[in-house]
């Protein structure tokens, strides 16, 4: 049976993910409060449609610093695809040229950043970056970056040290041996045993990241910075202040820090204190096209899916991928209609309400 829902494809992928690839991919942190949360939070907003519009004609496309994409809907970076289908990054690739969004490469890629280019092709592409205790090997990821026709760096700030998780600890979590991080080119992380492999790389990822090494990688590439796992408004205002295009607001699919705020939740203080200087995106927990709508309505550009796209791999591959991308557009063309919006502009904050206001009738 085809799948009608992210839902359909997410239950496909957890008949069909083994133990030691769903403890990593669909894992949160500590006793997961955040990752439930980041679906429940946007159960409580309430879409408030207008009637009598005609919506015959509805345009879904927008720009992100520039670009156009056919859709609000592009692809968060996630680690190593290829655990759930051997084309792993490429097939990714793939459905995004098809589709004709936006993705965003994993430094932790199990395929490298020239191959995935390649697999674009002229779709469009951003390169997620961890700022590495080594700046040379930094320097070298933005250089093959720029190379390869990747036209943002995705800082991923978050990550200081790495979340208690459980699930990953509890099973052990291991990378198959025929398989290993592309863009890290030593050939040791293809032969060190699991432990030692873990400890090397999380080592690599520098715990000393402050603004000034986001103003440093601005000095080193002409390329539009955007920082990611930005929750608050107050770091909000210090992106601005150091000068990044873009503001990704994320609580790193539930995998860092529990009992954070979704990004739904925080998107509105943030969109408040950035006041258009910059644009605003966010991740976590969509799982269908009102989701996208009730993201759009609070402020955001646009958003973008992590852990549909891991199912969608499982599921089929490069189809799979485009199968997850096509529900949910086809789902937020319907929310657009039904809601009385002919373009993305048509959506405000007039939109959506809290479901709190009805408790309180």
């Amino acid at each position: 049976m085809e799948p009608t829902s992210i839902c359909d494809i997410e239950r496909f992928a957890g008949k069909a993910f083994n133990r030691n690839v769903s403890s990593y991919y669909n894992s949160g942190a500590d006793d997961e409060e955040t990752l439930r949360d980041n679906v429940n939070a946007f159960l409580r907003i309430r879409i408030r449609p207008r009637i009598l519009i005609d919506i015959s004609n509805v345009n879904l496309s927008t720009s992100i610093l520039g670009h156009q994409i056919a859709m609000p809907i592009g692809i968060a970076p996630s680690a190593a695809h290829k655990l759930a289908h051997p084309d792993g990054e490429i097939a990714t690739a793939k459905a995004t040229k098809s589709m004709k969004t936006c993705m965003t490469l994993s430094t932790y890629s199990t395929t490298t950043i020239e191959d995935v280019a390649a697999a674009c092709g002229n779709a469009l592409r951003w390169f997620q970056l961890y700022v590495t205790a080594d700046p040379e090997r930094t320097r070298q990821f933005i250089r093959r970056a720029e190379r390869s026709g990747y036209t943002a760096i995705v800082v991923t700030v978050d990550v200081p040290t790495a979340g208690n998780r459980i699930s990953e600890f509890r099973h052990r979590f291991h990378i198959p041996s025929h398989l290993h991080f592309a863009n890290f080119s030593s050939e040791a992380s293809k032969t060190m045993d699991d432990d030692r492999l873990k400890e090397e790389l999380w080592t690599q990822i520098s715990g000393s990241i402050t603004w000034k090494s986001i103003r440093w990688i601005q000095s080193i590439t002409p390329l539009p910075i955007i920082v990611k796992g930005i929750l608050t408004a107050e770091d909000a205002i210090e992106a601005v202040r150091a000068g990044v295009k873009g503001i990704w607001v994320s609580n790193h699919g539930g995998r860092q820090l529990d009992t954070t705020a979704s990004a739904i939740e925080a998107l509105p203080e943030i969109v408040k204190v950035v006041q258009g200087n910059v644009e605003i995106y966010a991740d976590g927990g969509i799982r269908r096209g009102s989701d996208v709508f009730k993201a759009l309505a609070l402020g955001a550009q646009a958003v973008f899916i992590g852990r549909p796209v891991l199912w969608g791999l499982c599921y089929n591959g490069m189809d799979g991928v485009k199968t997850v991308l096509q529900l949910l557009q086809d789902e937020f063309r319907r929310t657009m209609q039904l809601a009385g919006c002919v373009s993305v502009k048509d959506i405000t904050s007039s939109s959506i309400t809290s479901s709190s206001n009805f408790s309180k009738m």
